[in-house]
């Protein structure tokens, strides 16, 4: 595995931050001036503007670390990230579908893994004008303020962004109290809106892309959260198949409330 050398911490956050920032510019610009759909095998809706951020992003990226690897969406995978030590994890676009009908739920997650874990990450909310980010042992900010998880301890009237058609399902063993759900598009954002206490949990059971998760994982564990599948397992990221089993991400007093609940489902992956 390559190895590029010591890791400036502050110099990848800063790259990674005007880079989300650039590409919350360009998806923008590409969304005035029209857009053309097309969908991938599943029927998730790709666009223009997905593409042109994808290249401008790993143009930017790769040309300032050459020596990273690098894991996005919209660009075919190849083993080549495996040979890394660190790696750009991207989605140029979460929230495609909220992107394209103009609502503000989409963002743009960037994330440096090294070593299976990510050690700087940026979301950007283009449409808020917010911007949260996190360094391994540097804490979590939203817009240069310090952030922290909520301090919720009962499931009882939490907020949480879930799908309530399956948490309000019959086939739990033990039943959820009555929650607050709301949902958010992307999941980067979810997790971000967690970190920041504006909700107590996002859970959603089925497996998830490492460009979905990865920044939204270090911003919410610098936060104070609790971040695994629902088994309680930790993630590792850059492995061959870039997925996670599930996401459970809470405040610390809530998740093994959740997981009490959650572990008896088998896992997807």
């Amino acid at each position: 595995m390559s190895d590029p050398g010591p890791i400036d911490l502050a110099g990848d956050l800063a790259l990674i931050r005007a880079a989300a920032r650039a590409a919350g510019v360009l998806a923008e610009q590409e969304r005035s001036l029209g857009l053309t759909v097309t969908h991938k095998d599943g029927g998730s809706p790709v666009t223009n503007a997905d593409m042109a951020v994808d290249a401008m992003l790993k143009s930017m990226l790769l040309t300032a670390r050459p020596d990273y690897g690098w894991l996005s969406e919209e660009t075919p995978d190849t083993p080549n990230r495996l040979t890394r030590r660190r790696i750009f994890v991207v989605d140029p676009i979460d929230g495609t579908v909220a992107f394209m009908k103009a609502r503000p739920w989409w963002c743009v997650p960037i994330a440096i893994v090294e070593d299976g874990q990510p050690v700087a990450a940026v979301i950007h909310v283009p449409s808020m004008n917010d911007t949260f980010e996190a360094t391994v042992g540097g804490g979590a900010r939203l817009n240069d303020r310090p952030i922290s998880a909520s301090d919720v301890d009962t499931l009882d009237d939490a907020a949480v962004l879930a799908d309530a058609r399956l948490m309000e399902g019959p086939h739990w063993p033990e039943p959820w109290p009555p929650m607050r759900y709301e949902k958010r598009n992307a999941l980067a954002y979810r997790m971000a809106l967690v970190a920041s206490g504006a909700f107590d949990a996002a859970i959603a059971l089925t497996p998830k892309f490492d460009w979905d998760v990865c920044a939204g994982a270090l911003i919410a564990t610098e936060a104070g959260a609790r971040v695994s599948d629902h088994h309680g397992r930790p993630w590792v990221f850059n492995r061959p198949d870039p997925r996670q089993a599930s996401l459970v991400c809470s405040a610390p007093a809530l998740h093994p409330l959740i997981l009490r609940r959650t572990a008896p489902i088998p896992l997807a992956v």
